[in-house]
């Protein structure tokens, strides 16, 4: 099934929606009609506000340089006071236990000194000696004693040594953070305030930057947004639902995996898809099923048209029959000629080709199998790229042409971004799909043909709101309409975008649920119901509490032919657009 959307027949598309948003607006009580339909005062609340609303309501922060400081600096100072030690020691505590704080305080309460060995913080600072002159340990010249430092452990360097053993460290990575002392023997900690009396000031900032990363990649709470170029990143509520997360950048990703954000497709599932789609596998699979290999030299040769006179390639130019294999000298007009060959026939009817034709068929099917899956897997990937230049284009010019051509103001033209935000979300959902649908069970024909179904449902109503979103949007950017029509777009366009997401969220859930109720084992009673909850439920966020259709059998429920809803069989009017059932 094409995923582009200008493969649609306009004029049915067309009908579809006039008819779904025919004059059954329903109109709020004690609501003026023409107001409720096409006035635009700035309290209105529309489903864009809602939305938003939604979108606040996350499972994650995201975090950029100066947050991450910030909280980084939070930490270190809370320590210091609970334990009443320097920011120093807090800092090299932190980082010895990946910047969790419970994890010090458990610690460090149970064995003191335990901690303190593992860390390398001295109980007592230990002082150079006090002369005039100091052998350095590292170069072993004399120095001044005003030339020479040391850590909390009193061994003495000279500060041109110091500044050369920092710098390499620091050259040599992240593992500069936990740096000790040059004396082998030796095993205090160097903390970055030796780091910032010492080092010249490219290392320092090397360090700064090593000890800020280490507070994300160590810590399980955050991540950076996997995304290039990026430099935010995300603060995770463990436990709280769904991984998807988006960062600031725009880039969506799976907080469980950092792949790309995959659902209702689960990580392993996703694992498998990306695994398959970058090996070999294939390639040998295709070789298998669209070639022979010669008979003299084994280099597989693919014949796309011809006789079946076959000549390998040099050196080997072997002749032979593409379909017996035999040599080509043994072959003529007795055999069956250029375009045949009876010896084939007559063996194959003995059964001497069955396992090598078996394993061919086996191979095309297989290979042809996850082409069906793959090319709609990236159609729908390429589409989702086009609607993000599409919406890019809305947000940077069409929105302000629109807003002076149509005299609306920007902010009553959000409903447009919302359109194309939720094309993007529904594209990159269909596109898994389609790797859920390529690991899906094939001896499990119920799920599969339900499956089917509820895909089909859904590309068919995003493209309905894609069109919407861009096709009839072109007219109101070209010239100006009268305010009731461009008003009976944006109620079309919202209403669209409305049930679409709903369609979306609950497809979504059930996809995730792995469509339990479907198939021969499901259970009919009321205490599961899986379907209930993600097939028809509309007690979403951000919609008005309705009553529950529960669907635990196919024949107790209908799906409305605007919305696609499913409605229990006792009702003769669609919940979600209140459409007549026929």
């Amino acid at each position: 099934m094409e995923s582009d959307y200008d493969t649609q027949d306009a004029s049915d598309t067309e009908s579809m929606e006039d008819d779904f948003y025919s004059e059954e607006t329903v109109v709020r009580d004690g609501e003026d009609e023409d107001e409720g339909k096409y006035g635009f005062s700035d309290n209105e609340s529309d489903d864009s506000d809602v939305i938003v609303s939604e979108r606040l309501q996350q499972n994650y922060t995201v975090l950029d340089e100066t947050d991450i400081r910030q909280r980084q600096e939070d930490d270190i100072r809370s320590l210091s006071m609970v334990l009443s030690t320097s920011r120093v020691h807090a800092c090299l505590l932190l980082r010895h236990f990946n910047w969790s704080v419970s994890k010090v305080h458990e610690e460090w309460f149970a064995d003191e000194e335990s901690v303190r060995r593992a860390v390398g913080l001295l109980g007592k600072q230990v002082e150079m000696p006090d002369v005039a002159e100091l052998l350095c340990g590292i170069c072993f010249e004399v120095h001044p004693r005003t030339a020479m430092s040391s850590t909390a452990c009193g061994h003495p360097f000279c500060d041109s040594c110091w500044r050369g053993y920092i710098g390499t460290a620091v050259t040599n990575g992240p593992g500069c953070l936990m740096l000790r002392c040059p004396d082998p023997s030796c095993s205090a900690a160097i903390g970055q305030d030796m780091i910032d009396i010492l080092a010249i000031d490219e290392d320092k900032q090397k360090y700064s930057h090593y000890l800020l990363r280490s507070y994300i990649e160590n810590n399980r709470k955050t991540k950076w947004c996997p995304a290039p170029g990026c430099e935010f990143a995300i603060d995770f509520v463990m436990g709280s639902g769904s991984y998807d997360v988006s960062c600031n950048c725009s880039h969506s990703f799976c907080w469980n995996c950092t792949e790309e954000a995959h659902r209702p497709v689960e990580c392993s599932t996703v694992a498998k898809w990306i695994l398959k789609n970058s090996a070999e596998s294939e390639n040998m699979n295709w070789i298998l099923a669209n070639s022979k290999p010669c008979p003299k030299c084994k280099r597989p040769i693919e014949k796309n048209q011809g006789c079946m006179h076959i000549t390998c390639t040099p050196p080997c130019k072997h002749e032979f029959c593409w379909l017996c294999l035999g040599s080509w000298i043994e072959h003529g007009e007795r055999t069956g000629g250029f375009y045949a060959c009876n010896r084939y026939e007559a063996a194959k009817e003995e059964g001497v080709y069955d396992e090598s034709e078996r394993r061919r068929e086996m191979a095309k099917n297989s290979l042809e199998r996850y082409t069906h899956y793959y090319e709609r897997w990236a159609t729908n990937q390429r589409s989702r790229q086009k609607a993000l230049a599409q919406l890019h284009s809305i947000q940077t010019e069409k929105l302000e042409k629109l807003s002076k051509i149509q005299c609306q103001p920007e902010s009553q033209l959000k409903f447009i971004i919302e359109a194309m935000l939720q094309v993007v979300e529904c594209r990159r959902v269909l596109k898994w799909t389609y790797a859920y649908g390529y690991y899906l069970p094939e001896h499990e024909h119920a799920k599969r043909q339900f499956f089917e179904y509820l895909q089909g449902e859904a590309e068919a109503g995003l493209e309905r709101l894609h069109q919407c979103a861009e096709k009839e949007l072109r007219v109101y950017l070209e010239a100006e309409v009268p305010m009731k029509e461009f008003a009976d777009f944006r109620i079309k366009l919202a209403g669209l975008t409305s049930v679409t997401r709903n369609y979306f969220q609950n497809l979504v859930q059930a996809l995730e649920s792995g469509l339990e109720d479907v198939g021969p084992n499901r259970q009919t009673n009321s205490s599961k119901s899986s379907c209930s909850k993600n097939i028809s439920s509309k007690n979403s966020p951000g919609n008005s509490p309705r009553s529950s259709t529960t669907i635990n059998n196919f024949d107790n429920y209908w799906y409305c032919e605007r919305c696609t809803f499913a409605n229990p069989s006792s009702n003769h009017a669609c919940e979600m657009c209140e459409h007549r059932r026929h």
